[in-house]
C-alpha cells in the first residue's frame, strides 16, 4: 500500500492520446481527476504524450504516461503500480483502447490472426485490466472518498450487425458482456461498472470510411443528422466517473445520435 494519498481522484485511461480517449482524458482532468495516460509505445506517441500532459497541467491535473500495449496482460500490474506509487489511489478505469478490423470483407474470409487481434485488444485486455483494477479497488481501505468506477467503451456494433467487420462486432459484444459480469460482481462494493456505445464518431479510426458514413447520415440513418464527436462521448464518461448514475448496475449508454434505436 502506498504511503501517498492525494486528494484528487485518479483515472487510468487507455488509448488516451487520440480521438475519444484523448478527449475523455482531458475532460476527466478538467473534472478534477489526475490521469495515467496509456497508449501504444511507438515513436509517434512521445510528442503527443507531452502535448496532452501540458493541456492537463493547464487545467490543474497531474498526469503520468505509461506507454504499453494493453494486450500485454503481463504489464497491467506495472501500470497500476505506476498510478499507486504516484498518487496512492485508483478511482476510475476507462477501457477505451480498441482496434478496428484490419480489413473489411466477407465473414467467410476472416482469418484467425485478424480475429485474434480484435479479441486481444477489445476483449481480453479489457477483461484482465478490469480484473486487476477491481482487485485493487476491493483492497483499498476506508480512505477512498470518491466514486469508484470501471467504464468500457464498446460500440454501436454491440447491437448493429456489420457483416464486413465481423471480428470487431464479436469482440465488442464480448466486451459488453464483460461489463455486465464485472458490474454484477462489484455492485455490493459500490463500484460502478458502465458501458458507453459510441456510434459514428469523427476520429482517425473513422476517417478512412468518411464517405460511407456521410452517406448514412445524409440518408437519415442517424436521427440526430450529424456526426458524433469525441466530446459527446467524453461528457457521458465524466458523468459515469463522477458517480452521477445513481443506483444503476452495468448501465450501457448509446452515444450514437439514435443510430441503433428501433424504429419503423
Amino acid at each position: 500500500m502506498s504511503l501517498i494519498f492525494c486528494s484528487r481522484p485518479v483515472a487510468i485511461v487507455t488509448g488516451s492520446l487520440r480521438g475519444i480517449g484523448r478527449e475523455c482524458a482531458l475532460k476527466l482532468g478538467k473534472a478534477g481527476f489526475n490521469i495515467l495516460l496509456n497508449d501504444r509505445d511507438i515513436d509517434d506517441n512521445y510528442g503527443v504524450t507531452q502535448d496532452i500532459r501540458d493541456e492537463l497541467c493547464d487545467c490543474g491535473a497531474d498526469s503520468i504516461p505509461f506507454l504499453s500495449d494493453v494486450a500485454d496482460v503481463a504489464l497491467h500490474a506495472t501500470m497500476l503500480e505506476a498510478a499507486i506509487n504516484r498518487w496512492g489511489r485508483i478511482d476510475c478505469l476507462l477501457n477505451n483502447a480498441g482496434i478496428p478490423s484490419r480489413r473489411r470483407g466477407d465473414i467467410l474470409d476472416v482469418e484467425p490472426d485478424t480475429f485474434d487481434e480484435c479479441i486481444s485488444v477489445n476483449t481480453r485486455a479489457v477483461f484482465f485490466l478490469s480484473q486487476a483494477v477491481a482487485r485493487y479497488m476491493l483492497s483499498q481501505d476506508d480512505r477512498h472518498d470518491k466514486h469508484r468506477s470501471i467504464i468500457n467503451i464498446t460500440s454501436s456494433n454491440v447491437k448493429a450487425v456489420s457483416i464486413t467487420r465481423s471480428e470487431y462486432c464479436v469482440s465488442k459484444a464480448a466486451c459488453s458482456m464483460t461489463t455486465k459480469l464485472f458490474a454484477l460482481r462489484l455492485a455490493s462494493a459500490g463500484i460502478g461498472v458502465y458501458e458507453v456505445r459510441p456510434g459514428i464518431i469523427a476520429t482517425e479510426m473513422t476517417r478512412p470510411v468518411k464517405v460511407l458514413y456521410d452517406k448514412m447520415i445524409g440518408d437519415h440513418r442517424v436521427p440526430a443528422e450529424r456526426w458524433g464527436y469525441p466530446a459527446d462521448v467524453a461528457s457521458t464518461v465524466v458523468c459515469m466517473a463522477e458517480g452521477r448514475l445513481l443506483y444503476t448496475v452495468g448501465q450501457a449508454i448509446e452515444v450514437d445520435g439514435g443510430l441503433v434505436m428501433s424504429r419503423y
